[in-house]
């Protein structure tokens, strides 16, 4: 670990300079949005724009690194970027602020892209997979210690976009300074959507409305706070807590992911989701409890995406893995653009609780069909299946990629274990086969309930 902290701390503090900007900028306009005026509706608007801009980068983001380099991608989406966010407090309309965020989400998908080849080339194959994880960490340590920041000015004033268009200008200097142009990561084309939902109807259907929970909760957030009437202080907390409750539940989740019917762990996360939406939603003016249900909601949805694409590979072939990766990505990004489309409106009509009460229905909706989906054919057996590793919901295809390569190796390793643990087979019982016999298996295809069409 310390020598994989020596190679890429420069990296890691690049990025979490660059995470505590972004993570302020959601959170900053949704209390400055209140305080020019802009309603729920408007500020879904703005908040979704980001998610676009994003969906449309990550896919585009290699191609442009193929021309002109590592170096000139990065600088050019930093330098646009540090200038945005000055950019918000000087241009209050809600129209122009929907532009800067789609810019935003364009310019933060091709440095994530960037990053992420980096820190993949910095790695080696033996700590990969530390390596991944400590990356993950730190962009969610970023945006937790980011809503402490909402505390240090006004928000009605310049100073907060200073500071988090200065955070996101001073990481991009040990990044520059540390690191030599890594190759350029060639991504996977996607499966078809078709042939990705008969693989996996289960893993489709959830990563699209989780998509969704995800952008509602990321973009919605403090909009929430502000409409409910909470202070800068309960609110900063408000969305610290959801990324403290996924940092927390990601490593449980994992180990239990890898040991039970996963379609069964989903139906009893997307559960117990539901039912803290549906406390803080009726929990009125008792802010604590709005805090605790935060925790738990930030807790499920983080970490349930990286086990919808553990599930959706349990019934893939290993060459298929890579692309689903991509097409599952895309789901993620249709979801997250409609996200706080969906909770702005409902909003505007019934109340601030509606943010509580979109979050429940996504999740219920999960359950629903996780619950049916176990009537529809077996499950996978928990030593069969594709090893768990950690995603982040808004992870770039560069890094899904990576992880799924990391969970192919993981899965071979375990598997070679297993068989190295397994009993030899008695040449005298009746059904053994005889040696050098050929078994002749039949394809799995066929006979496998896992590669089943339903």
């Amino acid at each position: 670990m310390l020598s994989l902290l020596s190679n890429t701390w420069a990296l890691l503090f690049g990025m979490l300079l660059l995470m505590m900007g972004n993570g302020m900028q959601g959170s900053l306009l949704g209390i400055r949005g209140a305080i020019e005026g802009f309603s729920a509706g408007e500020m879904s608007l703005v908040m979704s724009g980001y998610f676009l801009g994003f969906l449309i980068m990550s896919r585009a983001a290699p191609g442009m690194i193929r021309r002109v380099g590592h170096v000139r991608v990065f600088a050019a989406m930093g330098s646009i970027i540090s200038a945005v966010f000055i950019l918000y407090a000087a241009i209050p309309n809600v129209w122009a602020w929907g532009l800067m965020r789609i810019v935003v989400g364009t310019c933060f998908a091709a440095v994530y892209v960037v990053a992420e080849s980096w820190f993949n080339d910095s790695a080696t194959n033996e700590n990969r997979g530390k390596a991944l994880s400590l990356y993950m960490t730190t962009q969610m340590l970023g945006v937790i210690s980011a809503q402490a920041l909402l505390n240090l000015a006004d928000p009605g004033g310049y100073d907060l976009f200073v500071l988090i268009s200065v955070a996101v200008s001073l990481s991009f200097a040990p990044i520059l300074l540390s690191v030599s142009p890594a190759p350029v990561h060639q991504t996977t084309k996607p499966m078809s959507l078709r042939a990705l939902f008969s693989a996996s109807p289960l893993g489709v259907v959830g990563t699209v409305f989780l998509g969704a929970v995800f952008s509602a909760i990321f973009g919605m957030a403090s909009v929430y706070g502000t409409a409910k009437g909470l202070s800068v202080a309960q609110i900063s907390i408000f969305v610290a807590l959801i990324y403290v409750g996924g940092l927390v539940s990601q490593f449980p989740v994992g180990w239990l992911s890898d040991r039970m019917d996963r379609r069964r762990l989903i139906l009893i996360m997307t559960a117990v989701g539901a039912a803290a939406s549906l406390a803080g939603a009726v929990a009125g003016d008792f802010v604590i409890v709005v805090l605790g249900m935060a925790a738990v909601i930030g807790g499920i949805a983080n970490p349930l995406y990286s086990l919808l694409i553990a599930h959706t590979n349990d019934y893939l072939e290993a060459e298929d893995r890579a692309a689903a990766s991509g097409g599952l990505l895309f789901l993620n990004g249709v979801g997250a653009v409609g996200g706080p489309l969906a909770v702005g409106a409902l909003m505007e009509t019934f109340g601030p609780w509606a943010f509580f009460g979109f979050v429940l229905a996504m999740f219920a909706a999960i359950a629903v069909y996780a619950a049916w989906r176990m009537t529809r054919r077996p499950a996978v057996a928990p030593e069969e299946t594709f090893a768990y590793t950690l995603v982040a919901p808004g992870a770039t295809p560069v890094a899904a990629d990576y992880a799924i390569e990391l969970a192919e190796e993981k899965t071979e390793a375990q598997q070679a274990d297993a068989a190295a643990d397994a009993p030899a087979p008695d040449p005298d019982a009746p059904d053994a086969p005889e040696a050098g016999a050929d078994p002749s298996p039949e394809p799995a295809g066929e006979t496998d309930p896992r590669f089943r069409s339903v």
